[in-house]
Formats: structure tokens, C-alpha cells, sequence
């Protein structure tokens, strides 16, 4: 069986202070790094930084491999690995949501758990320094981004098992822990912490990028209910009125559209030109907001399939790695939104921006800012035209505001 070794980062300049994590997911057999996420947290702390580098390595082991991958984890803190493993006891209630929630995680796969030397935590402490410079900048982290703070200092490491033991490397001090929750593109914030950060529990403390998200009007594959992946059909008269419908509510306040992206399929580009044409504003095309790939089902309806192709259906939905014949598996599909949407923040922070796409990047962005598994991808229901709108902030958290609205259809 392939096994796949996971290496985790994540500290603060200050203790707390900005903060970042890294982690790459290798091939347990040759070395090979096979995907590597990062990302800046705002003002946190080293051992909250810890953890969340641990949280995003185990998604992007999941999202790459599935459920019962086996993997070893190597972290140099030795305060998330023993308190992992179980052998230390968590006494900071700060950190026990994320404790949690990565245990969570690793109840998935076959996991066993290792401490390393900070010199040999190279990769994961290059991501984890790339995170701090953008947090530092109050950017969002991008892929190849140093500054003059990555030099490779080694990660805060707590040295008594307590979580609130003094820190070492990037930041001195005492970690506490915030109680924040966890995800590799969002940030929950849980009441009584007493923490200011923009959540869903208190008010934002910096200006948001707004990402409105708005799926195609009717085309005749949505009326048989057809996979529609990258076929190109056109928008009905039914389509069309439901983009003038929306164009026309994103006209009025409290709506303050400033760029249009769309992807480039028939049937989101016209619904955002429609858009477009109501607000004066142009449309940009971005191939990382095309819908997923069905591959050798675009045209059949969900019956169809299951009578043609009923084992690699059940394949489909039972496993985010699982593609159609032909076609994208909703993990590669995820890991081109997710570079698609750290793309459009970077690009366009701190603006309102109209994302015009389909049902699977539309779920995938959704999903990503909720914080929600893979699986939560089968539990949404998203309607032609719909608006769904999620506000992301300089100091970490995302917040989903609006989901599946189609009041101006009525």
C-alpha cells in the first residue's frame, strides 16, 4: 500500500504576533512532495499556528489520497505531536477546539506520529515563514512568495506539555492560544474568547474582500437535469432572464459590484456579460472557474449513469479522489479552485468582486470557507442564478453571509 508522510510548521513573529503554517504531503517511498498548502492567520500564536499547519497538512493528505491513507507525521513541536499521540494531556482550553478538530482529521487515515529536528522541517518551515511575511503585510499567502522574514528560523516550540509553556524560535513569549477554530481558508472564532477577530461572533477588524458568487442561468442540460461539465451549451430565454434578473438586483445597494470574473464556459460568460452590461463594468475570464470535468458523463442525466456506469458512480460518491470516466475527480477540481480563489483575493483585496461560475467551484469556495470536509460538497443544493456571498479578511477568517439566495427570481 502507497503510504505518504505529512511534514507540519506554523509560528508568529511576537508570540502572538503575524502568523503563518505550512505543510507538504510527500511520497512516503522516494521523498517526492506531492502538494503543499500555506496560509497567513493573521495575529496568533505559535502553538495555534502549530496546530493549524497539522489541520491543513491532513486535509491535503485526505483531499489527495482519501480516507485510511497511511502517513506519518512529523512536526518539530513536540507539544502537538505528544499531545497527539495522547501522551500529553491538553490543559489550554485555547487550543483544544484545534486539538479536536485535527483529531478528527486523523481518525481518517492511519496516522503515526513522530517529533523532528526544527533543521529537518525545511519545507514545512519555508511555507510557515512565506504565511508570516503575508501576514505581516496583512496579505493573504501565494505560492513562491518570500520576504526578508524567511530566512528558515526554525518554529516556536512550546517545551513543556502543558500548551501554555514558553515558546522558542519565532517568537518568545508564553502561547496561550486564541480558542479560534480551524481550516486551511477560514477561520472560526468561538463566543466567550474574548478574541476581535472578523468572524461570524464578533465585528471584522479590517476591511473585507467580498467574493459574490452567482451560478449560470438555465441552459437546456439543467432543464433534463444532465451533467453539464465542460459541453458548452447556451442559456435558454428562461437563462437569460434569470441573468437579467440578478444583474438587475446587483445594481442596487447594498451591492457595490467593482470587477466581474467569469468562467469562460457559454453559459457563465453570457450571464456575466448580461450582468456586465448592466453595471458598465467588463468582464475577466478565469479558466480556474470552470465547472468540473464529467468526462464521459457530460450529457447523461444521474439515472443514466447509474445504469451505464454503476461502480464508478458509487466510486464518484463515495470518494473526493474517485473521477469520472474521463474526467475530474472533485479533488484535483478543489485544489484549482482553491489556487483560483487565493488567486482573485490577492489580486483584487479589499474590493467587492462577482464571481460568475457553476455548481462544483461555487460548492468548493463555499466549502473551503465553512471549514466543511469534502464530503459536504454532496450536501448542498445550489439553483441556477443563485447568489451565494463570502466575505474574507486580512487577519484570517472567512464568513459566509448569503447561500443559494435567489429572492430576485420570484
Amino acid at each position: 500500500m502507497r503510504s505518504f508522510v505529512v511534514e507540519a510548521d506554523g509560528g508568529s513573529r511576537g508570540n502572538p504576533g503575524p502568523a503563518g503554517y505550512g505543510a507538504v504531503v510527500k511520497d512516503a517511498a522516494d521523498g517526492q512532495v506531492l502538494t503543499e498548502v500555506a496560509e497567513a492567520i493573521g495575529t496568533q500564536t505559535n502553538n495555534v499556528a502549530e496546530y493549524r499547519g497539522l489541520i491543513g497538512g491532513l486535509r491535503s493528505l485526505l483531499e489527495l489520497a482519501g480516507d485510511g491513507a497511511v502517513v506519518e507525521v512529523r512536526m518539530d513541536s513536540r507539544l502537538v505531536v505528544e499531545q497527539m499521540a495522547g501522551r500529553w494531556k491538553i490543559k489550554n482550553e485555547g487550543l483544544r477546539p484545534l486539538a479536536l478538530e485535527a483529531a478528527a482529521l486523523a481518525r481518517r487515515l492511519r496516522v503515526t506520529w513522530r517529533w523532528i529536528p526544527r533543521e529537518k522541517n525545511k519545507d514545512a518551515d519555508r511555507l510557515a515563514n512565506e504565511a508570516m511575511d503575508a501576514a505581516a503585510k496583512g496579505r493573504p499567502w501565494r505560492r513562491g512568495a518570500r520576504g526578508p522574514g524567511s530566512s528558515g528560523t526554525g518554529a516556536g516550540t512550546a517545551a513543556t506539555g502543558t500548551g501554555t509553556g514558553t515558546a522558542t524560535g519565532r517568537g518568545a513569549g508564553t502561547a496561550t492560544g486564541t480558542g479560534r477554530g480551524t481550516a486551511v481558508t477560514a477561520t472560526a472564532t468561538a463566543p466567550g474568547t474574548g478574541t476581535t477577530a472578523g468572524t461570524g461572533w464578533h465585528a471584522p477588524t479590517t476591511a473585507a474582500t467580498s467574493l459574490l458568487l452567482l451560478r449560470h442561468g438555465e441552459t437546456p442540460l439543467s432543464v433534463e437535469r444532465r451533467f453539464s461539465g465542460l459541453g458548452d451549451p447556451d442559456l435558454t430565454p428562461n437563462g437569460v432572464a434569470q441573468a437579467e434578473a440578478a444583474a438587475a438586483r446587483l445594481s442596487r445597494p447594498p451591492y457595490d459590484v467593482e470587477v466581474i470574473v467569469s468562467s469562460p464556459l457559454k453559459r457563465a460568460r453570457v450571464t456575466a456579460e448580461i450582468v456586465a452590461a448592466r453595471l458598465g463594468l467588463d468582464v475577466a475570464l478565469d479558466e480556474g472557474l470552470r465547472e468540473a470535468d464529467f468526462g464521459d458523463w457530460e450529457g447523461h442525466t444521474f439515472t443514466e449513469i447509474q445504469r451505464r456506469w454503476p461502480d464508478e458512480l458509487a466510486a464518484w460518491l463515495a470518494d473526493p479522489s474517485a473521477a469520472p470516466p474521463g474526467g475530474e475527480s472533485f479533488g484535483k477540481a478543489a485544489r484549482r479552485v482553491q489556487a483560483t480563489g487565493d488567486r482573485l483575493l490577492e489580486r483584487y483585496a479589499g474590493r467587492t468582486v462577482l464571481a460568475v461560475s457553476h455548481v462544483t467551484p461555487i460548492k468548493l469556495l463555499l466549502r473551503f470557507a465553512l471549514l466543511a470536509p469534502p464530503a459536504a460538497l454532496y450536501r448542498m443544493h445550489l439553483d441556477l442564478a443563485s447568489l451565494s456571498l463570502v466575505e474574507y479578511y486580512a487577519d484570517g477568517p472567512a464568513v459566509v453571509k448569503a447561500f443559494n439566495d435567489t429572492s430576485h427570481l420570484r
